[in-house]
């Protein structure tokens, strides 16, 4: 299983370098020497540097805009107990702790304050210990507390 880490964006400069849309949290995916996957097709950032708060790198060989970026889900570190992977939590079911089904997921949003879950039912949750009570990745189910959904 691949996991998007970011996307080709516009060009930086005129030395091949871009901006990286969507980039990970994960800064070693954005430094020298770091390796992933572009289009599919194996790359490595031969330079980098940070441009108004964004990543910037270079790869070799070079790619197209708008490429996807990803690594092998193996690459990732582990999370710590009770993190979880954005991309886990696409497609889990959501139900209140009365048993009544909110959805399922569809986005996970960062927001100011804490990430929103966002359900295919219109539904937006906030990813807060008062409203999250269990996630089940292994059940395909997330619990919420009663009162966070209209």
């Amino acid at each position: 299983m691949r996991v998007a880490i970011g996307r080709v964006g516009r060009p930086h400069g005129i030395d091949g370098a871009f901006f990286v849309e969507q980039p990970s949290d994960d800064e070693r995916w954005w430094k020298t020497g770091a390796r992933f996957l572009a289009g599919g097709a194996p790359v490595e950032v031969v330079a980098h540097r940070v441009s108004s708060g964004r990543p910037v790198i270079k790869l070799e060989p070079p790619v197209e805009r708008g490429v996807l970026l990803e690594v092998e889900r193996g690459d990732l570190p582990a999370t710590a107990e009770d993190e979880y992977y954005a991309f886990e939590l696409i497609g889990l079911q959501v139900v209140e702790e009365t048993g009544r089904s909110l959805g399922t997921v569809k986005a996970v949003t960062p927001g100011v304050a804490n990430d929103v879950l966002e359900l295919d039912s219109g539904v937006l949750l906030p990813m807060v210990e008062d409203c999250i009570r269990v996630v089940d990745l292994a059940g395909g189910r997330i619990e919420v507390a009663e009162g966070f959904a209209a």
